[in-house]
């Protein structure tokens, strides 16, 4: 711990080997905080490293585990002229690695995400693509190989035709088509990109099927699986929720190899948590994301960009206000990450200040818990996030 010494004339002094030894630039600007009569300096830096960005509110399936079932959103698609200040506001984030177009939309049914991948692929990032597959036909995936996108997501939950069927409401056999023809055209004009990679919700009605997703993936030489919880938006879909309080065994299914030119390698699992915990981590925060929604509002990830209302972990039906940190038509990308408001958002949930309220032995006459507040800490509240217990996932 470092020994510094403040007085109201001279401010603060800190030594250079603190800087050194967080290979901090040698001056910088910082917020300065209190929390429970801490002092905090919060550096006001352009480190984002992840963008994900929703080309589209609308989509061409209704499946019955999604939000667009009780939001009150329209569905609309990102203008190019919002896609523009995006674009032209990248540049401004230095550490920016990866860009996802995904969202709670389908990105494949936007007119120009073909355009808006190459631009994003002319600033050399990497792009990652999230799909329900439906729309992955021979001439999308022959631009995706061109452009060289770097992974496509695609949601499969279930291995058999029926539970797909009444999961997504289309039929598995052609998504496993539009699959077969995207390896085909990957095989042709020789390259190993997009790597194709599964996501899945699992329910009680299809869980059992995880070994047949596996051997799906393994035929698709998918490289890995991203498994999550359900997040209920509805009480058919809190009904079929495996998650609880209690302690529940993993789900176990056996990796597969998966072929990459000469080498033979293991594919990845993702895999869930199963029950409530005291370890709480936002994925969204720890690996530096910001989300910018269709209309170029900012939110800080998935759970508070839009407008809806689910069940919690130990079923009150929540509202959720979307929580709006800036505009990418008023200010740039890099001065709403560093505003005080963001900063300090981030701060609150890396040290996961907000009460446990599924814990509380309040919760069942609290009215907080109705909406996205807590008592105490910053709000809107994580308190009863499931994307922070990592019990549901996503790219």
């Amino acid at each position: 711990m470092t020994n510094i010494r403040i007085n109201r004339q001279d401010g603060a002094k800190i030594p250079p080997e603190f800087f050194e030894r967080r290979q901090m630039p040698t001056e910088m600007n910082c917020w300065l905080s209190e929390r429970d009569g801490d002092l905090i300096l919060h550096p006001r830096l352009p480190d984002a490293r992840k963008l994900y960005i929703e080309v589209t509110t609308g989509c061409n399936l209704q499946c019955a585990t999604c939000i667009r079932n009780v939001w009150s959103d329209p569905d609309a698609d990102m203008t190019r002229a919002t896609f523009e200040c995006i674009l032209e506001d990248i540049d401004g984030l230095p550490d920016l690695e990866r860009v996802i177009f995904t969202s709670f939309g389908e990105p494949l049914t936007h007119p120009g995400i073909l355009e808006m991948i190459e631009a994003v692929r002319k600033k050399d990032l990497a792009v990652t693509l999230g799909s329900n597959g439906l729309m992955l036909k021979p001439h999308i995936s022959r631009e995706l190989v061109r452009l060289g996108v770097d992974r496509v997501m695609v949601s499969v939950d279930g291995g058999l035709a029926e539970t797909f069927e009444k999961v997504r409401g289309t039929y598995l056999e052609q998504i496993v088509e539009n699959l077969r023809q995207f390896n085909a055209i990957k095989r042709d004009m020789d390259s190993l990109f997009p790597a194709l990679g599964f996501e899945t919700v699992i329910l009680k009605s299809n869980v059992a099927e995880l070994t047949e997703i596996a051997s799906l993936a393994a035929q698709m030489n998918a490289s890995k699986i991203l498994v999550s919880n359900v997040l209920a938006y509805t009480e058919d879909m809190f009904k079929e929720r495996l998650y609880g309080y209690e302690p529940v065994e993993p789900e176990k299914f056996q990796a597969w190899a998966t072929r990459a030119d000469a080498w033979v390698m293991w594919a990845t699992l993702d895999l869930p948590r199963m029950h409530w915990g005291a370890e709480r981590r936002c994925r969204f925060i720890k690996d530096k994301a910001i989300v910018v929604g269709w209309d170029g509002k900012v939110s800080p990830c998935y759970a508070l960009s839009h407008n809806y209302s689910y069940f919690a972990v130990d079923g009150t039906n929540k509202k959720v206000s979307r929580y709006e940190l800036g505009d990418v038509h008023k200010q740039s990308l890099a001065e709403i990450w560093m505003s005080e408001d963001y900063v300090r958002f981030r701060s609150e949930v890396n040290a996961f200040h907000f009460p446990s309220c599924p814990d509380c032995d309040l919760r069942e006459t609290c009215d907080l818990r109705l909406t996205n507040e807590g008592c105490w800490g910053w709000n809107p509240s994580c308190a009863d996030c499931l994307w922070a217990q990592d019990i549901v996932k996503c790219p």
